[in-house]
């Protein structure tokens, strides 16, 4: 026995064992996801259905519900009464009435793709809730502790980051906010990781030292203590990343197996995608492995000892290792996110999160609480707008992020020479745009009208129409959502910043119904443009609105030009005519685009 004993610790400490592991688990998750396919439960022409709650979110009038039967459903509040009177919880059983519908894949490339989200998590269909009637209550005593904190959040007023530090749901913070966060390279903080999870259990470890507790009793405590807080915050990737590292850790200083922290990270790795293989798939479990191995890493190979210095040298690892990522998430990324990060990391970690904890018990505390998160979205919005040191980087392939992280970890290992090469990797990024000289057109899918954007081979943008939908609803205070979706925001300008475009040179409008200038306010106010072209004539009041808004941004707009110069070889006419009538004032535009490439989005 103490021969197997022996052998077993031999094993244990070998670095190769960790590696085959680790590299059998990628095998097993790429061969899962090309041969998974969603089991067809439900009849697409069901309509009747008695379903479990999971989780729902309320935003204005619209209440989102994800059951545990692999559905997802959303209702609309008709009423405020209706909506102040909801009182179904997370674990309830209920009746519903509805229709189901196979989710659509994103139309315009390198956007959100909500069918392949819903297929990442074993959902087909999503349910167009009618009615909903409670069928029997939760009477799960773990269930019910979490639907009263929920409840208790509810009633704070501004509690939109409570929801993100207590829950780890980060979506109750305005878009534009959170847009803000993820330029600086911050949302990190918003995902329930390590950073909760080090301050509960360093916490409930002093506490338990001071009472005399042993070590292992303080350990499993605090491990049960973990997972009940999972299992709060609904088990999510990141959380369960931390929680599982933390217990694999707490096993090896027991035992004293002398396990390297990086090994202990594959092992915790191994566990989850064997738990659900589709994890990989998620931004937050990605950016949590990512950069906790990249501090690992730098740990084996350096010593940090000044407390200010670590932070400093956390900041630094935390933004170079998520660069690709957040590079793939928001196509841009803040030059000073570094300094960011030495600014927010302990503002979160040693005032924030604690303060979020405190004002759950403490419903009061939300006026202290609010200063915070007020000097949160302030500093990260100076931070993007004022500052300006944001640069848009078009989508990295799979090749660029390898050879972007294997220099990094070179670097990292000794290799200090290769910082040049690293930096000028990131420099060809930024303008590996340039190298192509084709031309390209490309066809957005806006919905009714039409969008397309031109690419000239010298890198000109010229974008004729935006699109937009006209909202014949008129919003109440208690139906507005805070997650509506916005095309040009959601969809377009990522769109233009993944192909590497980083300012329209022209926007063409060809006339000034609302399905082709709708969202022409929305790219100006938020995306660079040089010059608008308008269409001859009298200006309805579309027009009139963007004028205004062209001139408060100081941009040059023309009306009438019969021809446009874009560069020595690529030209674009422009026959206006004149304003006969109501109907007939747009520009028709015609095009001679040498070595042209026609991209079609969506069903153009």
């Amino acid at each position: 026995m103490k021969q197997f004993s022996l052998r077993l610790r031999k094993a244990l400490l070998c670095d190769s064992l960790y590696l085959i592991l680790l590299i059998i688990s990628i095998i097993y998750i790429v061969l899962h996801s090309i041969y998974f396919k969603i089991k067809d439960v439900y009849d697409i022409k069901q309509n009747e259905f008695i379903l479990t709650i999971k989780s729902y979110r309320i935003d204005g009038d619209k209440l989102s519900i994800e059951f545990k039967e692999n559905l997802i459903g959303t209702y609309y509040f008709k009423t405020e009464e209706e909506k102040n009177n909801y009182n179904i919880y997370i674990g309830d059983k209920v009746e519903v009435i509805g229709s189901l519908n196979i989710p659509s894949n994103n139309t315009i490339p390198n956007t959100f793709n909500y069918k392949k989200y819903l297929h990442y998590k074993n959902i087909k269909y999503i349910l167009n809730i009618d009615s909903i009637k409670l069928v029997k209550r939760n009477n799960n005593i773990f269930i019910n502790i979490k639907n009263k904190i929920i409840s208790r959040i509810n009633k704070i007023p501004n509690n939109e980051y409570l929801y993100a530090f207590i829950l780890g749901i980060s979506s109750y913070i305005d878009r534009n906010i959170y847009n803000n966060y993820k330029i600086n390279g911050i949302t990190h903080l918003f995902a329930l990781s390590g950073l909760h999870v080090s301050m509960f259990s360093s916490f409930l470890l002093f506490l338990f030292n001071k009472i005399k507790l042993s070590e292992k009793t303080s350990f499993i405590l605090t491990s049960i203590f973990l997972i009940f807080f999972s299992f709060i915050a609904s088990f999510t990737p990141s959380i369960l990343r931390a929680v599982i590292f933390f217990i694999l850790s707490s096993l090896n200083k027991i035992y004293y197996t002398y396990i390297k922290p990086k090994n202990l990270l594959y092992i915790t790795f191994i566990i989850l995608v064997l738990i659900n293989p589709f994890y990989i798939f998620n931004t937050g479990f990605i950016l949590s492995f990512t950069i906790t191995y990249f501090i690992l890493l730098f740990n084996e190979n350096y010593k940090v000892n000044n407390s200010i210095l670590s932070i400093l040298v956390i900041s630094i690892i935390s933004f170079l290792s998520s660069l690709p990522i957040i590079i793939n998430m928001s196509y841009e990324i803040n030059l000073i996110g570094f300094f960011n990060n030495l600014f927010f990391i302990p503002l979160v970690s040693y005032i924030v999160f604690p303060l979020s904890l405190m004002t759950v018990l403490v419903p009061k505390l939300i006026i202290v609480f609010n200063i915070f998160t007020s000097i949160m979205q302030k500093v990260s919005m100076y931070s993007t707008h004022l500052l300006n040191l944001t640069l848009i980087i078009p989508k990295m392939n799979y090749i660029e992020i390898i050879i972007y992280y294997i220099l990094f970890i070179l670097i990292i290992k000794h290799k200090k020479k290769l910082i040049l090469i690293l930096l000028l990797f990131l420099i060809y990024l930024y303008i590996k745009p340039n190298f192509d000289k084709n031309t390209y057109i490309y066809f957005n899918d806006v919905g009714q009208a039409d969008s397309i954007l031109i690419r000239t081979k010298n890198n000109k943008s010229i974008l004729i129409d935006t699109g937009g939908t006209i909202s014949y609803k008129k919003e109440e205070n208690w139906s507005k959502r805070n997650s509506n979706f916005n095309l040009m925001k959601d969809s377009l300008i990522p769109f233009y910043k993944s192909i590497g475009i980083k300012q329209i040179d022209y926007l063409i409008i060809t006339h000034g119904d609302n399905d082709h200038i709708g969202e022409s306010i929305n790219l100006v106010n938020n995306f660079k443009v040089e010059n608008v072209i308008l269409n001859c004539g009298k200006k309805n009041s579309f027009e009139k609105e963007l004028i205004s808004v062209l001139n408060k941004n100081k941009i040059n707009y023309y009306s009438c030009i019969s021809e446009l110069n874009i560069d020595n070889n690529d030209l674009i006419f422009l026959n206006t005519k004149e304003y006969d009538n109501e109907n007939d004032n747009s520009n028709v535009v015609y095009t001679k685009l040498n070595n042209y490439k026609f991209l079609f989005m969506g069903d153009a």
